[in-house]
């Protein structure tokens, strides 16, 4: 296990509209308001058509292979993530989250994208002082958080 410690910095609340795309509105963001460690929160609508990662096909094979599954339709979206910077100097979002309509759900990665449909509300906690990054592990190809304490 590696650590870092931090301190909360800014509170960032956002309204995301409607066709807003996950994850390049919240990298964008942090970006402009310099933010290279957060906590996120999420909840809302996502519309049909989103990419959701949820799992590797097989997790003894490598490379990893991602399966990725569509929305079939508008659904109702909750999750939590994380920002830190890559290796290149960008904010990066790694956000899993949970989405349902009707009496069926789905839970997985948002990073092959999506559009907010209608609601979007995303609450940014800054982590002042923390000293981590997201590094390309060349085993898997995963951005990986790096923590130097």
């Amino acid at each position: 296990m590696q650590y870092t410690e931090a301190k909360m910095g800014r509170i960032f609340v956002l309204r995301l509209h409607d066709g807003d795309h996950l994850p390049d509105v919240l990298e964008a963001f942090a970006e402009q308001k310099k933010v290279s460690s957060a906590l996120c929160f999420l909840v809302g609508g996502m519309k049909d058509k989103g990419r959701v990662v949820v799992g590797p096909k097989n997790g003894d094979v490598l490379p990893v292979e991602p399966m990725v599954t569509l929305l079939n339709g508008v659904h109702e979206v909750c999750g939590v993530g994380t920002i830190f910077l890559n290796e290149e100097g960008k904010p990066k979002l790694h956000m899993h989250a949970s989405f349902g309509r009707g009496e069926k759900a789905v839970t997985g990665c948002v990073r092959k994208g999506m559009d907010v449909w209608r609601i979007g509300e995303v609450v940014v906690l800054e982590l002042a002082g923390a000293t981590a990054e997201r590094v390309v592990d060349k085993e898997t190809g995963f951005e990986l958080l790096e923590v130097q304490s």
